[in-house]
């Protein structure tokens, strides 16, 4: 079996917009893999171009390892974001083939499961008038849909600091939250590498009444000893890892032992066998993977075949039921949450189907997300209705 060409779809919103490619086969098998670039789509678009004539075409599917070594290292340059992206979604669609042609899912091939369902976390949810009352309302839709958990970002623009009537207002707000969802849930703190050191250290006691799951990127992503002094000072459990794009520069997060949870994205950090290569070495660390998760369908499908195969698995973020839940339509088979929980599939490949037509629906837009901007957490850009 040999590669004989890919076919690209943006599917777009205002705020993402997600790419789907279609690796096509001389035997008539078309696997399916989905990134989600932010304001990259196009230099996605022309990278893929590239690597199709250079590496992709002629290719055996099944090797994976291989196509995946030539992409990466075969252009001598040091791959990034775009890169790993491009690898990502051509090597999650190799994987669908493989699963296609021989009747069985991906998890099936990656050494079998470990579980039969992965826990999920909501996001997106808080798409509304950024108060107590609105949060407590939007907070308990997510419960009532049976979700265990969830993740919020309270600090509205912060940037480096947080005054004194701003850090007020971010607990009131996860006060709220946690009224709403119960002790029971969990809340999963997002910081989204906002603030200092000690800003983080302050805002992070601040919360702890409220038991958060974890504290994740307390701290820009670029300085690991900023890190390290962030979890040298608080109690909660530290999440990182979704701005990496190369399994191997988890090295030195792996050796600081500043963090107790990755947070890869499958679908920039080179596909499923990276990310649980990956997983793998986390597992001798004594830590856990929560794989950043903002993709459509198809990235959460490619993301559960690690789940369901990674003994460190710790629960799976989810933006579909909630931003953009239209946009579900564009695949068959899409994973559902329910009770708060993505069950196994016993569907070949990834188990899902892109409907090229539904697809076309969403066309590419000049999405932008900006976490800085008054108002982001509505995810409806400036100029957007």
């Amino acid at each position: 079996m040999r590669i004989t060409g890919i076919s690209t779809h943006v599917v777009g919103t205002p705020w993402r917009n997600l790419t789907y490619v279609q690796v096509h086969t001389d035997e008539g098998l078309t696997g399916v893999g989905e990134t989600r670039m932010l304001g990259h789509t196009d230099a996605l678009l022309g990278y893929l171009r590239e690597a199709e004539t250079n590496h992709i075409l002629g290719s055996d599917p099944f090797a994976v390892e291989d196509l995946v070594k030539r992409m990466k290292y075969g252009d001598y340059g040091r791959a990034g974001e775009i890169v790993m992206s491009g690898i990502a979604v051509i090597e999650m669609a190799c994987w669908d083939i493989k699963g296609k042609a021989l009747g069985v899912p991906v998890w099936q091939l990656l050494g079998g499961k470990v579980t039969d369902k992965v826990k999920a976390y909501a996001n997106g949810w808080y798409t509304t008038e950024r108060t107590p009352e609105a949060y407590h309302k939007a907070a308990q839709g997510v419960m009532e849909r049976g979700y265990k958990a969830l993740k919020i970002d309270p600090f509205g623009t912060g940037h480096f600091e947080l005054d004194h009537e701003q850090s007020l207002y971010a607990v009131s707000l996860i006060e709220a939250v946690r009224d709403a969802i119960g002790p029971d849930a969990e809340l999963m703190l997002e910081m989204h590498g906002r603030f200092s050191p000690a800003t983080a250290v302050r805002l992070a006691k601040d919360l702890a009444p409220f038991k958060p799951a974890w504290l994740e990127e307390p701290c820009p992503p670029e300085n690991l000893k900023a890190l390290e002094k962030v979890a040298a000072k608080v109690d909660i459990p530290v999440a990182t890892g979704e701005r990496i794009h190369d399994r191997i520069e988890f090295r030195e997060l792996f050796e600081s032992q500043a963090v107790d949870i990755i947070q890869p994205d499958v679908g920039h950090i080179g596909g499923i066998w990276e990310t649980r290569k990956l997983a793998a070495t986390a597992e001798t660390h004594y830590v856990l993977v929560a794989p950043h998760n903002v993709g459509g369908p198809v990235l959460t499908a490619a993301s559960l075949q690690v789940g369901f195969t990674s003994p460190n698995f710790k629960i799976l973020e989810h933006f579909n039921d909630f931003a953009d839940a239209e946009i579900k339509k564009v695949v068959k088979g899409a994973p559902e949450v329910v009770d708060g929980y993505f069950h196994l599939s016993d569907a070949p490949g990834l188990g899902v189907e892109l409907d090229v037509d539904a697809a076309a629906e969403f066309p590419q837009q000049q999405a932008r997300f900006d976490l800085w901007a008054e108002g982001w957490e509505q995810r409806k850009p400036k100029g957007t209705k």
